[in-house]
């Protein structure tokens, strides 16, 4: 069964106003099935088939001549050079939607782009289902908790039930499905993620290193990013480190939340934090087996934290806008905002928290943000689990994180 993807729209806008739109994200989070489903007259062929791409990367021009826009191409990454001649081929005919594009790997990609299709490629992020995607929920606006957005999203509120089973479950399309082994999907997940991106980008000499990795930074995850305690517990040197997390990045796994920063604010911390999109892959690294061990688990509130931050970045993504205008903020004083939002020179200070008793002392710490040159500090936010939108202060809400 197809869900309904919030990210259409802006799919269905690039096609209208670029010749090449390109999809990337991770592995499995429904690039393929979301682009077959906006463009449905578009000629479908994968580059997963060796004999397809064989004819793309040999024979380019006659692979063009063979497979005519408007084409889908899946899995572009595996033939890079194919960029130049979509080049070649939209400059010539210069139609608007000739070539929809899905790769795993946006780092390979980019750098391709950047050299061949600079302004002629609209490049859209594709994560897992957003709580909205999965409670089939019509709104798509970005979470930005002004008093215009919290009155037009309340009038699509609805529970969610359940919320710890969603959190461990995760954000994959196919694990929507129960009858899918939850355990045996990640496990699958991970192996083919080592072997087909991975190993694409750089040599893996040691692969159980390589897991060990991803479990330590998953059991940090919501923490400050400390590159030397990773390289200590795993075993490898800080550079190593570096270049792996770099990967993750690229490929859609993690997301560094850089900290807040402006000239004025002189002691602030400038080391990023280190989310994952999808929960599920952290509760199966961190072998949390069941929604209840998370729960009561000692990092309840780290990956609680870090399911609420990814339901905000996905839901900027889904609308079309950047994520680069997302922070946290953190100072020598050990005051500290789970998330910060700029918009128009408004700073919305935003608390995370997995309790249903919010108090006004949780954002005791918003008006560090108070007199920054050119910035207005809006109203903080607790985001929580109480059951409605309450005042705690003037300028302090007590949000449900059903607002999200």
């Amino acid at each position: 069964m197809y869900i309904k993807r919030h990210i259409e729209s802006v799919i269905t806008e690039c096609l209208q106003q670029f010749p090449v739109l390109l999809v990337t994200g991770p592995r499995q989070v429904g690039k393929t099935t979301l682009l077959q489903h906006v463009c449905n007259n578009f000629e479908y062929v994968t580059f997963d088939d060796p004999l397809v791409l064989r004819e793309a990367v040999e024979e380019t021009n006659l692979f063009l001549k063979n497979n005519e826009p408007p084409l889908l191409i899946d899995e572009v990454q595996y033939a890079p050079e194919i960029f130049r001649y979509l080049k070649m081929y939209v400059d010539k005919n210069k139609s608007k939607g000739s070539f929809a594009l899905t790769g795993s790997q946006a780092f390979e990609l980019m750098k391709n782009v950047s050299e061949t299709l600079a302004g002629r490629m609209a490049i859209v992020e594709l994560k897992g289902l957003s709580l909205r995607e999965i409670h089939n929920i019509d709104f798509c606006k970005p979470f930005i908790p002004n008093e215009e957005y919290i009155e037009e999203r309340k009038k699509y509120l609805s529970d969610y039930n359940d919320l710890w089973k969603t959190i461990h479950r995760g954000s994959m399309p196919e694990l929507q499905d129960k009858t899918i082994n939850w355990d045996r999907y990640y496990s699958s997940y991970i192996k083919t993620y080592i072997e087909k991106d991975v190993r694409q980008i750089i040599n893996i000499s040691d692969e159980l290193k390589f897991v060990r990795f991803l479990t330590a930074l998953a059991v940090r995850c919501g923490e400050l990013l400390n590159v030397n305690a990773l390289a200590n517990e795993v075993e490898v040197s800080a550079d190593t480190i570096k270049r792996w997390l770099s990967i993750l990045q690229t490929s859609g796994i993690i997301f560094l939340l850089e900290p807040y920063f402006n000239n004025v604010l002189k002691r602030v911390v400038k080391t990023p934090k280190v989310y994952f999109y999808d929960s599920g892959l952290v509760c199966y690294l961190a072998r949390w087996t069941s929604p209840d061990t998370a729960r009561t688990g000692a990092q309840a509130g780290s990956i609680y934290e870090n399911f609420i931050v990814s339901e905000i970045l996905k839901c900027h993504l889904n609308a079309g806008k950047t994520i680069s205008s997302i922070y946290y903020y953190r100072d020598r004083d050990q005051r500290e905002i789970d998330v910060v939002i700029e918009e128009d020179g408004k700073l919305y200070p935003i608390e995370v928290k997995m309790t249903a008793n919010p108090t006004k002392a949780m954002g005791k710490h918003f008006s560090a943000l108070d007199n920054i040159p050119d910035k207005i500090r809006q109203p903080g936010i607790i985001l929580c689990q109480y059951d409605k939108k309450v005042y705690l202060k003037e300028d302090l809400i007590a949000l449900p994180i059903s607002y999200i």
